[in-house]
């Protein structure tokens, strides 16, 4: 699929398992996404999540 023209250059994506990712620049192609976390007090990168993550079908 070329999305080129939804890539949302703004938002570096490299998660191709997201129905969202344009494969073929590495971005995002929402407009906007939300990012929360899963611990009460994160202190690292592994404790925040995308979640705007949707896998693909």
């Amino acid at each position: 699929m070329d999305c080129r023209d939804k890539a949302n250059k703004s938002i570096g994506c490299t998660v191709s398992q997201c129905r969202h990712h344009c494969n073929v620049s590495n971005n995002c192609t929402l407009d906007k996404i939300e990012v929360g976390t899963h611990e009460s007090n994160p202190t690292k990168v592994e404790c925040t999540d995308c979640e705007s993550f949707m896998p693909k079908d």
